[in-house]
């Protein structure tokens, strides 16, 4: 347990550095892709679950990460966590064929569900009052920064190719930082007990794991709808709905279930669990399909692509900025639908800068990103808030872990689906074309998103600290 002499400072770093890390897993691997294609003959299905497995398995496995860290403990959670995740690291650096590295990142993604549940527990454990106040306030930039800069260093450190490392110093990078980080995790961070006698859910977990994979699974086959896609999205519902009725029987039965079944009764609250995967799978597809439009569509490197890229991180930082300190408090959820019309008049501009001349510049297509990126922006700062106003004070853990999970597989089926769309378009022989395809399915996600937003509560909660996207 942690004495008044034991600094709490390296608690907030290392915090900070385990998030760093999972958006690096996430984001830095996008600029990737075509070199995964490359140097290991991936086919795009392939390297939709290179890239895309990560979140898939660590959206599935975080409401289980969560009840572990109550059960064992946070530190012993948060350090095996930690530890696995640099190993599964240093192994998919080293994978030799495309099948060893989608399972690798698939363990990475479970191994960053162990780990990044802990950091919430254990900040509000050593923090209090005005303090916790200032590590969130500190939390929102330092991550926000990673994300413009991530894919930046992702280009940088592909395209330097030290050593004729290419693509494998990406996942390399954190090998270094994880070691460090544990050994800090291992001096500073409380010795606190967990709840031995809390039983985990074991048939739930399955359940839930299972039915993420089944809507992910006919998305990644580039080839088209399979005809066993329907009945698998089919497997998928059902086995959700199986998932609630079993942690109703568990409260029933007198015992900690791994999500409040309570949460599913808020209306306001299921349209959010909608709106947070229309958005998030827009977001995520649509940032992979921008970096592959550059680099196969028009042979621009992966330092090139992620530096072109760079108006849409920028014009994301400007708008939740702009969201977070002045327009969410103010106008609520129509902020929400605010960020979604600027994104489709982003993709409206994005259209027409692609038929605007035969010859291609960067310089062409960063109006349309910077403007999505802003619509985004406006989005995101709000987004969860606004959300969890739906529930009380004893519901927000619960929903707060489910909107995470659900934010984790979007983005997982994001990149299917826009990546699809993407390739079949042929975008070695019309680029434009192929990422107008993409630029049509995202227009039809966002007025989707405008839809469920008009069923969300109207105004954010002013309580809730979070620091997603």
């Amino acid at each position: 347990m942690r004495t008044n002499l034991t600094p709490r400072w390296p608690i907030l770093v290392v915090m900070i550095v385990a998030e760093i890390m999972d958006l690096a897993a996430s984001t830095i691997v996008n600029v990737g892709g075509p070199a995964l294609i490359a140097s290991l003959g991936a086919t795009p299905a392939q390297m939709q679950w290179g890239i895309g497995g990560y979140a898939l398995t660590l959206g599935a496995g975080l409401v289980l990460g969560g009840r572990l860290g109550d059960r064992f403990g946070r530190r012993p959670m948060f350090l095996y966590g930690l530890a696995a995740f640099t190993i599964a690291s240093l192994l998919c650096a080293m994978a030799p064929t495309m099948t060893f590295l989608i399972a690798l990142r698939l363990l990475q993604g479970l191994a960053g569900a162990m780990l990044l549940p802990q950091g919430l527990g254990l900040l509000r454990e050593n923090y209090s009052g005005p303090d916790l106040a200032k590590v969130f306030g500190i939390f929102g930039p330092v991550l926000g920064l990673a994300g413009i800069l991530g894919p930046v260093l992702g280009g940088a450190l592909v395209e330097a190719n030290l050593f004729d490392l290419g693509w494998r110093s990406v996942f390399l990078m954190n090998i270094p930082i994880g070691i460090v980080c544990f050994a800090v995790a291992w001096r500073y961070l409380p010795h606190r007990p967990g709840d031995i006698t809390l039983k985990i859910d074991v048939i739930g977990t399955m359940i839930l794991m299972a039915s993420s994979v089944l809507i992910v699974l006919p998305l990644g086959g580039g080839e088209g709808w399979p005809h066993w896609g329907w009945p698998c999205l089919g497997a998928a519902a059902v086995g959700f709905a199986l998932f609630v009725v079993r942690q109703s029987s568990i409260v029933k039965s007198g015992r900690t279930p791994l999500v409040m079944p309570s949460i599913f009764q808020q209306p306001a609250y299921t349209a959010g669990l909608a709106g947070i995967a229309l958005f998030f799978c827009s977001l995520v597809g649509m940032q992979l399909v921008l970096t592959l439009f550059l680099q196969i569509g028009h042979g621009f490197t992966p330092g090139e692509a992620s530096i072109a890229s760079l108006p849409f991180a920028v014009g994301t930082a400007c708008g939740a900025t702009l969201s977070g300190a002045v327009l969410a408090a103010r106008f609520g959820r129509k902020v929400l639908q605010l960020g979604a019309v600027v994104q489709l008049a982003g993709v409206v501009l994005l259209k027409f800068e692609l038929g605007t001349s035969t010859a291609f510049s960067a310089w062409q297509v960063a109006p349309g990103i910077l403007v999505c990126g802003i619509g985004a922006g406006l989005v995101i700062a709000a987004l969860f808030s606004i959300i969890l106003a739906a529930l009380d004070d004893q519901q927000i853990g619960s929903g707060s872990g489910v909107l995470s999970a659900v934010q984790s597989v979007a983005a997982s089926v994001g990149v299917a689906v826009f990546s699809s769309t993407f390739f079949l378009a042929n975008p070695a022989v019309a680029p434009a074309s192929a990422l107008s395809a993409a630029l049509t399915v995202q227009t039809i996600i966002l007025i989707a998103f405008i839809g469920v937003t008009l069923f969300f509560p109207t105004a954010a909660n002013p309580d809730v600290e979070a620091n997603h996207g």
